[in-house]
């Protein structure tokens, strides 16, 4: 039988600061070079388990957490920057930021991150990011193919005219 936690949140699901919490694991691991399966063995757990914490599917307890901290050398408060501030009705809509910090905590938002910041030049780097710019303003959604009766009321607009 579940148990009911206030805010009607449920014992045996994860919630925004649990997945939160676990990207910034996974981040962390991912900047450190480490394998689930190295982290795992660190803290006596499959990988499998540590795959759970990082998606945010399973808890991590405090003590857990805390060796996660030890392990990775980093702050225990490292793992909960940026996460959802609770509000009265539950927690606040993802942010930009939020969205930011999934990104980077992908393989390849790591790998840009550290890579942008081995360029020194800091004119490269506005260059960079201006082109980037572009590039994602210049990226349009697919065009919708124009309905049948739209596609009529041309073609007889162009008949009109000849």
């Amino acid at each position: 039988m579940k148990r009911t936690l206030p805010l009607g949140r449920n014992t045996k699901s994860a919630d925004a600061i649990d997945q939160h919490v676990g990207n910034r694991v996974r981040a962390q691991r991912l900047l450190r070079g480490m394998s689930q399966e190295k982290l795992g063995d660190a803290l006596g757990l499959t990988f499998q388990q540590v795959q759970k914490y990082e998606k945010g599917t399973n808890r991590i307890g405090a003590s857990r957490l805390s060796h996660i901290a030890a392990i990775l050398g980093v702050p225990i408060s490292f793992f909960y920057e940026g996460a959802p501030v609770p509000r009265q009705s539950g927690f606040a809509d993802v942010s930009t930021l939020s969205g930011i910090a999934d990104f980077l905590a992908t393989k390849e938002g790591l790998h840009l991150m550290t890579s942008f910041l081995k360029i020194s030049d800091e004119a490269v780097r506005r260059q960079l990011v201006a082109l980037i710019t572009a590039i994602s303003a210049a990226e349009t959604p697919a065009r919708k193919r124009p309905t049948r009766s739209a596609r009529h009321a041309r073609s007889a607009e162009m008949t009109l005219r000849n």
